[in-house]
């Protein structure tokens, strides 16, 4: 494989000395840019979009030739792509998110769900990872994703997006043998697919805990956190002579950052609701950190968006083991413009803290 022209994200991600933060941004390919969408009308739907690798690696590459100051890529693909391979029918409503045609409410419901071939039935995501991988030539890491179990979850038993998750919480406390039986699996599931995408040539990986903020706390620790950890303990960590770090990203889990750092992964998403100064004294340097700028700062003027960038940036202080990002991901109706001027205050404002 080419070697990496910029893999300070790899180092920050490692703890390892930097010349400036490195960054990226959670959804950077997306419906905030003019050209993702004209990609999309192009392909046709959202699915389509994901579903076949040329696509998917032309809206990967597209914030990044957009952006030079981006240090990483991350996959273009759906959290909820493994479901959909475990048979539950997944499709898109407009302006109304996710939607399964099945949905899983019985322990033999469970019981029935495959695990997933991550070669056979999510071997288009492979071949996306492959083709951006190819495509980047060095350029940036490449990051590849998952949903963690709970958030899979709760789309499989909702049968889409929840705002009280409340059939979802009902089997967690009617039926915990069966919530076991079914985050097992997606843990499976999520580890071999994962291992996939590293083998196919993802750099990084991050588990994205979309709702695990949303459970009490002995319920996170329980259904959330235990599976991420199980998943942690089942990856690849070392590919094509490095390592290969992990992110667990747990929206939400401010109040659990000791526990998730350790739970096994190399670094800990952050979002906005957390101060990074105080997190980096919670942790240590048991872990890198990543984030945690609020999206929607991204709406104010380059002035404003400046002043925070230096603000979190003050706030996490000298050395490595920071990468800058946005709290969650960034929002259809941010201006570019705004979020080049994020990414280049990042780089500008960082390198003081890295002499």
């Amino acid at each position: 494989m080419t070697a990496l022209k910029n893999d300070r994200f790899l180092r920050a991600l490692l703890k390892q000395p930097v010349d400036v933060t490195p960054v990226w941004m959670m959804r950077q390919a997306g419906r905030y840019l003019p050209e993702y969408r004209a990609s999309r009308a192009h392909a046709g739907d959202f699915m389509s979009l994901c579903m076949n690798p040329e696509f998917a690696c032309e809206v990967t590459m597209q914030p990044l030739d957009r952006y030079p100051q981006l240090d990483a890529a991350i996959l273009f693909s759906d959290i909820l792509t493994i479901p959909d391979a475990m048979g539950q029918g997944l499709y898109f409503e407009t302006g109304e998110g996710p939607r399964f045609k099945k949905v899983v409410s019985t322990l033999a419901d469970i019981e029935a769900l495959p695990i997933p071939d991550p070669h056979k039935d999510l071997g288009y995501v492979m071949d996306a990872v492959s083709t951006i991988r190819r495509e980047l030539n060095g350029r940036v890491p490449l990051i590849g994703f998952s949903g963690s179990p709970w958030t899979l979850a709760t789309y499989m038993v909702e049968g889409g997006s929840s705002k009280d998750f409340r059939k979802t919480k009902a089997m967690l406390y009617d039926n915990p043998q069966a919530m076991h039986l079914l985050l097992d699996k997606l843990a499976q599931s999520v580890t071999s697919y994962l291992n996939g995408q590293i083998m196919a040539g993802a750099q990084a990986v991050q588990i994205f805990d979309t709702w695990g903020g949303n459970l009490s706390a002995a319920a996170y620790q329980e259904f959330s956190l235990a599976y991420m950890r199980k998943i942690v303990s089942g990856l690849i960590r070392e590919h094509e002579g490095r390592k290969v770090p992990v992110i667990m990203f747990t929206k939400g889990g401010g109040l659990w950052l000791e526990s998730i750092a350790d739970a096994g992964a190399d670094a800990l998403g952050l979002d906005w609701t957390c101060d990074i100064g105080e997190a980096r004294r919670r942790v240590g340097s048991k872990v890198a950190l990543q984030g945690n700028m609020d999206p929607t700062v991204l709406y104010a003027k380059p002035e404003a968006i400046r002043t925070e960038v230096g603000r979190i940036l003050a706030s996490y202080g000298k050395g490595s083991g920071h990468v800058f990002n946005l709290g969650h991901g960034i929002t259809p109706e941010v201006d570019p413009e705004h979020a080049g001027a994020f990414l280049r205050a990042v780089h500008e404002l960082s390198a003081q803290y890295h002499e």
